[in-house]
């Protein structure tokens, strides 16, 4: 062997070796960082249970909501449906309500497919038999495919039917997309994948004229609360969501 050869061979070896060692680990899903958890922030889906979450209105979660690879999703392969929503699924809604707060999760969707988070819902299905009824939604849905994608302030990430979120910034179907949102009193930011696309402030003579003329005008609770709790939208089609955390302001 050449005298110069041995340590060439030698360095690159060291080198693939620490390229293997130094590689990063691929992420872990539905966990807290120890900064995370420094900063206050909660879980609120583990990745393995639907603990912390049931149907609107009961105690339990309807069958169609399942877990899979560290997802909570909807399950849509029967496609038999209670009104827009699945028989056996329903909008699902978190135990605890929050008020202040930043919200943080994942979602995607299936082909042609719409869904939504709505936020400071009042569950009372006594008074509201929907938690649209009182929460406003940050729309879910597939730009490219739903018709409601043709209709201006519809479209995913929009404050749904009151302000439509400039840039449209949704990935592909099959993609995950990564959600803010804050409530600060009467104040409230939509952020998707990185860049904030919206913001408002609720109670003011602008969003009562916007109320005016919206699908909310009839719904004179709409938006009157700063806590309440989450809802994941049961919308009859397919949608996943991780990573679930919360933060109080």
């Amino acid at each position: 062997m050449h005298k110069y050869l041995l340590p060439v061979l030698i360095f690159g070896s060291a080198i693939l070796s620490a390229a293997f060692v130094f590689k990063p680990a691929s992420t872990i899903h539905n966990q807290l960082s120890a900064a995370e958890k420094k900063g206050g922030w909660i879980l609120l889906f583990d990745g393995k249970s639907t603990k912390g979450w049931h149907n609107y209105g009961t105690t339990t979660v309807g069958e169609r909501w399942k877990i899979e690879d560290g997802a909570l999703y909807l399950d849509v392969s029967d496609k038999e449906k209670n009104g827009v929503q699945l028989k056996g699924g329903g909008n699902l809604i978190s135990d605890g309500e929050y008020e202040n707060y930043e919200l943080r999760l994942e979602w995607k969707i299936a082909k042609c497919a719409n869904s939504g988070i709505i936020y400071n819902l009042q569950e009372n299905p006594g008074k509201y038999s929907q938690p649209w009824m009182t929460g406003p939604e940050m729309q879910i849905l597939d730009n490219d495919c739903h018709p409601d994608a043709k209709i201006e302030k519809h479209r995913s990430g929009d404050l749904y039917d009151l302000i439509t979120g400039t840039p449209q910034t949704v990935k592909p179907v099959g993609e995950w997309n990564k959600i803010r949102l804050i409530c600060k009193g009467d104040y409230v930011e939509h952020w998707q994948n990185g860049k904030k696309i919206l913001s408002t402030t609720m109670g003011t003579p602008a969003w009562d004229e916007m109320l005016k003329n919206s699908k909310w005008k009839n719904y004179p609770d709409f938006g009157k609360f700063r806590k309440g709790k989450i809802g994941l939208q049961d919308h009859g089609d397919g949608v996943w969501f991780r990573n679930i955390k919360l933060k109080k302001l």
